[in-house]
């Protein structure tokens, strides 16, 4: 699914010409995150304690999943954000072969792969549509989402998110 409308919500303090990051004015307190790891253990969002916390929601059947997924690979490795973790979360229902192939096809290397099989866990933060990338601070707040693909690298980007570090 790609957004072509979202409505902005950025205050004035927080100039991001990115138009389909909604902040949050008041962030949003997550609980009960689960998923699973590639080993089939459950991982909860609390297990990411005091870290900024970046969560993307994918199946490798989304073509724009697939083209911004480099880009969050690239973000990972960047040393200008210390603490952050990014959890690409495949809700596909699909199987993880297929996931881990996309991954080796695409030269992902930085990042771990995660599934949310059952679908809970999309459902549980209102998905609506892939992709969808929830921003969660150190106190396991959502304080943003992007709904829809961007470019991970995008230098005002960073700079934004390193303020939340």
């Amino acid at each position: 699914f790609i957004y072509l409308l979202f409505p902005s919500n950025t205050g004035a303090d927080q100039k991001l010409d990115i138009k389909n990051l909604k902040i949050h004015k008041d962030p949003k307190k997550l609980v009960d995150i689960v998923f699973k790891n590639s080993e089939d253990l459950a991982i909860s969002l609390e297990d990411f304690k005091d870290q900024l916390v970046i969560i993307n929601l994918w199946a490798t059947w989304c073509a724009t999943c697939s083209d911004e997924m480099p880009s969050l690979d690239t973000l990972q490795s960047n040393k200008k954000i210390e603490n952050l973790i990014i959890l690409p979360i495949n809700i596909g229902k699909e199987n993880k072969d297929n996931a881990k192939k996309l991954f080796d096809d695409l030269e992902i290397k930085n990042l771990k792969l995660y599934y949310d099989e059952s679908v809970k866990l999309a459902n549980s933060l209102s998905l609506i549509g892939l992709p969808t990338t929830i921003l969660v601070n150190k106190n396991g707040e959502e304080f943003a989402r992007i709904l829809g693909s961007i470019d991970f690298e995008d230098k005002n980007f960073i700079e934004w998110l390193s303020s939340y570090n």
